[in-house]
């Protein structure tokens, strides 16, 4: 029985639980911003300039989210969700992360180099037989390009850093990738295993020799069917089971669960005129094929919906050492192999590199914006972006769906307003 000396106590005991902030399966902790080295009334700029853009009519909707020390200490969304219905953006709004979608299967890949499975530096062609012998469009002076065996094989490790010279189709023998069918980026609108659609784009002349060049294309897609084929499961099913269930990601999918698709964010455009709603429901510039599309392939390289909160589980991770409330998902050793620069002279951006699966902080001054060496992330089409800066012990995840940009300069604002804010 309850002393009425202590019943005082068992009251604000009470009153503080109920007043606590309701944390789903998928939050991370929360913390005020100074309990984490951040100044509150600082990232108030922040929200300030994000608002800027959505009363100027230049963004849509947007969410932000930073953690400092394993602890979200600003988690804001702006604007709308979709401007046509009034739909108010939500901190849970789920949206296309397009090429975020790579670091996550790149996991995927040194999950199975752990179990023994594979080995980065073997040729891909040991798995999927068709890529045992390859071609290079090289183009001839003036016009036209001629076809030449590559100098070796493509390695998983090219794939992983995008050395292999593979592209998206845009290179010289373009007009191959196009009669093929295969150019872009966008799989939700295809209606043949993924598998089957790497191996057409196995026959096609890439765009230079593995290993000699740093050029974005299919990489993560074709890592995509391997790990098909190591695992011997369906890519949706190898990532939730053996990634997304683990680290409690419980809104990330290749395809939109019917009774998630009211926080679907549309996708908009800049033009001169303002923001125009993308046309074209199947188009990848459009609003997609995630929600009534086939639902039939998978792609490695674009494929994955997610939300704020559950890509932050993701990178706080890797921030981890490969580790996350418990559940270790990777070694440690391999988390520094991911997120270690991997290009020797092939040229890429001023002051970074490139890991297996993000973009590393090589050299600050030479890159120009606030951070830190040894930061690694990435972004999406949809001109979303992330970064982990180990450094500071932050995780930041931008979301937006605005394709064309139209040269809009919310990111490197966000992220100067991110860094002055931090105090200690």
């Amino acid at each position: 029985m309850t002393s009425l000396r202590t019943r005082p106590l068992v009251l604000l005991l009470t009153l503080a639980v109920l007043s606590a902030p309701v944390l789903s399966a998928e939050d991370l902790p929360r913390a005020q911003p100074e309990a984490v080295g951040l100044s509150g009334p600082r990232l108030e700029r922040l929200t300030e300039a994000m608002q800027a853009y959505v009363d100027d009519g230049r963004l849509a909707g947007a969410v932000i989210l930073v953690a400092r020390r394993g602890r979200v200490a600003y988690l804001r969304s702006f604007g709308q969700r979709d401007i046509e219905s009034r739909s108010p953006m939500a901190d849970d709004a789920i949206f296309r992360i397009a090429s975020q979608t790579k670091a996550i299967v790149s996991t995927g890949v040194m999950l199975l180099q752990e179990e023994g499975k594979l080995l980065i530096s073997d040729p891909v062609g040991r798995y999927l037989p068709q890529f045992a012998r390859t071609q290079v469009a090289v183009a001839r002076d003036g016009a036209g390009y001629d076809v030449v065996d590559a100098r070796g094989p493509i390695t998983i490790r090219q794939l992983l850093t995008h050395t292999s010279g593979v592209s998206y189709g845009s290179g010289p023998a373009s007009d191959r990738w196009e009669s093929a069918g295969i150019q872009g980026w966008y799989f939700a609108d295809r209606e043949e295993p993924v598998g089957d659609t790497i191996a057409r784009l196995a026959a096609l002349p890439f765009d230079a020799h593995p290993g000699e060049q740093w050029i974005y294309g299919y990489n993560t897609d074709i890592l995509g069917a391997l790990i098909e084929a190591v695992s011997d499961q369906p890519l949706d099913e190898f990532i939730q089971t053996r990634i997304l269930e683990p680290l409690g990601m419980e809104d990330t999918h290749f395809y939109l669960p019917l009774d998630k698709r009211d926080r679907l964010a549309t996708v908009y455009s800049a033009t001169n005129d303002g923001l125009d709603r993308a046309p074209n429901p199947g188009h990848m510039v459009g609003q997609g094929a995630y929600v009534d599309g086939p639902r039939t392939s998978f792609s490695g390289g674009a494929g994955l919906l997610s939300t704020a909160t559950d890509y932050a589980r993701f990178l706080q991770m890797t921030l981890n050492g490969g580790e996350l409330e418990g559940t270790r998902l990777l070694g440690r050793k391999t988390v520094e192999l991911m997120t270690t620069n991997h290009l020797t002279d092939q040229p890429f951006r001023a002051g970074q590199g490139f890991g297996l699966g993000f973009s590393i902080v090589e050299d600050v001054g030479a890159r120009g914006l606030p951070g830190s060496k040894g930061e690694y992330g990435w972004g999406g089409a949809y001109h979303s972006t992330y970064w982990v800066d180990p450094t500071e012990e932050l995780v930041v995840v931008y979301l937006t769906q605005l394709i064309p940009a139209g040269g809009l300069d919310d990111q490197g604002k966000i992220r100067a307003l991110i860094y002055q804010a931090i105090e200690d």
